[in-house]
């Protein structure tokens, strides 16, 4: 069994550009058709707003909009949340395109296994969440609130203060970015890993055929329903994580 080396499964060689700034690989053309998908599905649904049942394209924008707002923004914000719908919607559907495409013949690489772009979506969350705050509760007040939260001991703030200075303004981003960018990663070797099998096993004949019928390809098509959940999961927890610290902002109490 000839598995390639690590490196090669994550590095896309440059299509246009090659050696510039402005440089693009397979990985930039899945962001963008991920953005461009992401546009077209809702530019389309609202073209037919009057219509009164949705149907096609216009049912899938319905029903992404109604689950962030139901099963992200009003379990972690409320109602004040809904002026975050249009970032939390397209965040998600983004990042699951982006994702998605772990699965898809030909393509078969995740773009987010890459880290640039979730390290770049944790900093723009790390940037909106901290601006709320400031606007909501002022500086002052958001840094009080952030680094002494109510309830411990005063003699506690000495171990506690730390504490939430590293996870509100260092851990926050840093696990978002790495959550996403590692679930990523591992999905895609397990499929490589399993595929490769899958073709070892069949390409050697006699025993092999047995092998691959009935153990590797029934487990590459496990893994790959496996990875479709996983490409929506690490999508919605990536946009609930971010409606929390949003809401934790806006809401000290919290």
């Amino acid at each position: 069994m000839n598995f390639p080396p690590v490196g090669s499964l994550f590095d896309w060689p440059s299509i246009w550009f090659e050696g510039t700034f402005f440089a693009i690989n397979k990985t930039v053309l899945i962001y963008i058709g991920s953005v461009i998908i992401t546009m077209v599905i809702f530019l389309l649904a609202g073209r037919r707003r009057e219509t009164l049942v949705p149907s096609g394209i216009q049912h899938v924008a319905e029903s992404g909009v109604t689950f962030i707002e139901e099963s992200v923004v009003m379990q972690t914000i409320g109602p004040e949340g809904k002026k975050f719908m249009p970032f939390l919607t397209t965040m998600f559907f983004f990042i699951f395109f982006s994702n998605i495409t772990e699965v898809i013949p030909v393509i078969q690489l995740p773009a987010n296994s890459r880290m640039a772009v979730p390290a770049t979506l944790a900093a723009l969350v790390w940037l909106i969440y901290n601006v709320v705050g400031i606007r909501s509760q002022g500086f002052f007040g958001y840094m009080k609130n952030s680094l002494f939260p109510p309830g411990p001991p005063k003699a506690l703030y000495i171990i506690v203060t730390p504490i939430e200075l590293v996870s509100t303004f260092l851990v926050r981003p840093f696990s978002l970015a790495i959550r996403l960018w590692a679930n990523m990663v591992a999905g895609h070797l397990l499929l490589v890993t399993f595929a490769i099998l899958s073709a070892t096993m069949w390409a050697a004949g006699g025993l092999g055929y047995a092998g691959a019928l009935f153990l590797s390809w029934p487990m590459l098509i496990l893994m790959i329903g496996f990875e479709i959940l996983v490409s929506f999961l690490q999508a919605f927890i990536f946009t609930i994580l971010t409606a929390v610290y949003i809401g934790g902002s806006m809401h000290p109490e919290h």
